[in-house]
């Protein structure tokens, strides 16, 4: 049997195990990234496919649709409808624009600190897409009218009866069901896994 610090070798010598911490506390994840450069060029493929596809298609909708518009794309399922959202995701808090704002900052701080310290890939995968969402909309806050830090979300998406969003917001969702995911499977950022009881 192998201990958590040793294994016998065949001279009876004690020979330590290069990761002795906790194989009962924990498991390797089969899918971590071991190179800072390599973590980089993942974020960054996905924070900018992201981040940029948001802005693009959200300078598309304004160019090419008068406020209010809707154009049907798939008759009682999808459509684009162009709408100036002071609010935060799907139009809630119209009011205080100024309190998302601060919000969001913070957000995107604490998932960029998140961000650098995950090894996992699923979690740099998750983290940049989440980043990327965060912000492009806090993008349009900080940039559109009507002034800093007040502006109003460009929001297209509307699918039956639900709300109206965005790219950013498609994002966020997926990001943040993928991380409960994440943590109700024990995965952590280093691509550790906590033991089931």
């Amino acid at each position: 049997m192998v201990s958590r610090s040793s294994i016998q070798s065949e001279q009876g010598k004690n020979l330590p195990l290069e990761d002795p911490v906790g194989y009962s506390d924990v498991e390797k994840s089969s899918s971590v990234l071991s190179s800072s450069g390599a973590r980089a060029l993942l974020a960054l493929a996905i924070f900018g496919l992201a981040y940029g596809a948001d802005q693009l298609v959200k300078y598309l909708v304004q160019k090419n649709m008068e406020l209010g518009e809707t154009i049907s794309v798939i008759d009682g399922v999808l459509r684009w409808r162009y709408i100036l959202n002071p609010g935060a995701a799907f139009s809630m808090g119209e009011n205080h624009t100024w309190v998302f704002t601060i919000i969001t900052c913070v957000a995107a701080v604490i998932c960029l600190v998140s961000l650098i310290r995950a090894r996992a890939t699923v979690w740099v995968c998750t983290l940049a897409l989440l980043l990327g969402g965060i912000l492009g909309n806090l993008t349009d806050r900080l940039f559109r009218a009507p002034g800093f830090g007040v502006g109003h979300v460009v929001d297209f998406i509307s699918v039956g009866n639900f709300a109206i969003f965005n790219i950013a917001d498609s994002c966020i969702c997926v990001s943040m069901a993928l991380i409960v995911v994440l943590v109700f499977r024990g995965i952590n950022l280093d691509g550790t896994r906590e033991e089931q009881n």
